[in-house]
């Protein structure tokens, strides 16, 4: 990529941004496409959610060019959503952006106001703090959107604590918790009684993903790597058997158990 003047880069991406909500308008216009013409909020409110695992998808793969374009594909949503609210009277993509604006310098007094040398701690709890003043609400807890799917509810509910300062003071205090859940799951599955062990492998679940907060490291990443080596540790089971023509199906779980080693031993790093 040539390096260019910056204030023509910026001049050339309003002018791109304006054009991409003109565009937007004629497809939604008399002479515009059907389908975007028949679109409604409930019938496209999903693709948000397409589209922002799409960009998630483009960092995995380390993929820059993947994910400007996924990055443009998540934006032509936004001013999709903005212009049929537009249309229905409630608001523009004018005010979208200017929502935007306003938030950022709201919530970075630090930068924008009087309040400086804040460290980056500082800066999270006060970001909440303004945000519950924001709202009215009465709990740092309040509007966390319960059509997340549990896994990223549990993520922002302990984000959200942490910022201001409830939790461990280090890993210590997170992996004892870890090991009284798991004897508590214990203590429940000797009961047999499936309310109480539902619950505590909840638990168990809780604290396993807020751990990943001390040790710096992202559960949904480490997550999918886990899956990942089992695959290919799998994998080599089955092609294995395959070699002595049998398959999972028909061999014994001390015999994969083996060869599931073996496969570990092949690793990099083993």
């Amino acid at each position: 990529m040539t390096k260019r003047n910056k204030a023509v880069e910026d001049a050339d991406a309003a002018q791109l941004f304006v054009r991409l909500v003109e565009i937007m308008a004629t497809l939604r216009g008399e002479n515009g496409c059907a389908w975007d013409r028949e679109q409604t909020r409930e019938s496209v409110k999903m693709n948000l959610v397409e589209e922002a695992y799409e960009a998630l998808d483009a960092i995995h793969r380390s993929n820059p060019r993947m994910f400007a374009q996924e990055l443009g594909d998540l934006m032509m949503q936004v001013v999709f959503h903005a212009r049929i609210s537009e249309e229905m009277g409630e608001f523009n993509i004018g005010d979208v952006l200017s929502a935007a604006v306003d938030k950022l310098i709201r919530r970075h007094p630090h930068v924008f106001g009087d309040r400086k040398n804040m460290d980056s701690k500082e800066v999270l709890k006060n970001w909440e703090e303004i945000k519950k003043g924001e709202r009215g609400a009465k709990s740092v807890l309040a509007d966390i959107p319960r059509s997340l799917p549990g896994f990223m509810q549990a993520l922002v509910v302990q984000d959200k604590v942490g910022r201001v300062g409830f939790e461990w003071p280090d890993v210590g205090g997170a992996l004892d918790k870890l090991r009284e859940e798991i004897l508590e799951l214990q203590e429940a599955t000797d009961t047999g009684h499936q309310a109480r062990i539902d619950a505590e492998y909840g638990d168990l679940l809780f604290i396993a993903l807020n751990l990943g907060r001390y040790l710096k490291t992202n559960p949904d990443d480490a997550l999918r790597d886990a899956v990942q080596r089992f695959e290919r540790r799998f994998r080599h089971i089955e092609a294995s058997l395959k070699k002595e023509g049998s398959s999972p199906a028909d061999a014994t779980l001390e015999l994969m158990d083996s060869l599931w080693d073996e496969s570990k031993t092949r690793e990099p790093g083993s």
